[in-house]
């Protein structure tokens, strides 16, 4: 596996980063204030934390759903704010190639989202920054063809590359297959589980619902499976969240499943 170093986190043997963050920048003061409380909790356990929020939602299943800030400059100014506040790396969604350059002025990771795992201009675009690129496998993706995506990337010379699960198309839901995790591992880059949105139900309402009480479950085995960290969505009032209400992890319960995954991490390795 290829260490990636993100500031001053490293995945690594030996180390077990997580990524998290409220899914959309609601205001600043919400993002500085999650990010400062996960912060202490991920110090008091020796976790690297890289910080995730969305300054865009460009994917909403409904055209009234609550999409983020005004303009990509207010998103990127409150994650420019966390960074230098708090110190630690900031990754954000990249939808679109002339994103990219602007996004890399401020975040440590650019993350292409699921649906667009296989866009090649926005992969080069990506790429071509010289960032960490975070690449969550789509839904509709058989791990072993991430290769391909990833080939896309270090076409331009980059290979700071993170690969991400996040659940498989099932009908109208998702499944976990923990087989991804070994398989993506081949490809040479550290491999990420989505927790959170990995327990989302599409179906056929304004919003995507989910089975927050899988998450747990979900991460224990991912981690059993050899995943080289974790990337959750969490939020200090999820049921009002402004974005995946039925998915996001609460903020009080976050230090209690990260002693449990760093328990089953310990025993694996």
């Amino acid at each position: 596996m290829n260490t990636i170093s993100i500031g001053n986190v490293k995945y690594e043997d030996g180390s077990f980063p997580l990524i998290a963050g409220p899914c959309v920048i609601e205001s600043r003061d919400h993002s500085l204030r999650m990010a400062e409380h996960i912060q202490k909790i991920t110090n008091s356990l020796n976790i690297p934390l890289i910080f995730k929020s969305s300054f865009d939602k460009a994917n909403r299943s409904s055209i009234e759903s609550f999409r983020g800030p005004d303009n990509l400059e207010s998103g990127l100014s409150v994650l420019a704010d966390i960074k230098k506040e708090l110190g630690i790396p900031v990754l954000t969604d990249v939808h679109l190639p002339d994103q990219c350059s602007l996004v890399a002025e401020v975040c440590d990771v650019l993350q292409i989202p699921a649906f667009l795992c296989r866009q090649t201009d926005l992969l080069l675009a990506a790429g071509e920054t010289g960032k960490v690129i975070n690449i969550k496998k789509g839904q509709f993706l058989a791990p072993g063809k991430m290769k391909h995506t990833a080939k896309k990337i270090e076409s331009t010379g980059n290979k700071n590359i993170i690969l991400t699960e996040r659940g498989t198309s099932f009908g109208y839901s998702l499944v976990s297959d923990m087989t991804s995790i070994p398989v993506m591992s081949q490809i040479g880059y550290p491999v990420v589980f989505d927790a959170t949105h990995s327990a989302q139900l599409p179906g056929d309402k304004n919003t995507t619902g989910g089975q927050r009480e899988m998450i747990p479950t979900l991460a224990k085995a991912a981690v059993a499976a050899g995943c080289n960290g974790v990337f959750m969505e969490v939020h200090d009032d999820p049921k009002n969240a402004k974005s995946d209400a039925s998915t996001q992890w609460p903020l009080d319960k976050l230090e209690n499943i990260l002693q449990d995954l760093l328990k089953v991490y310990e025993a694996v390795n």
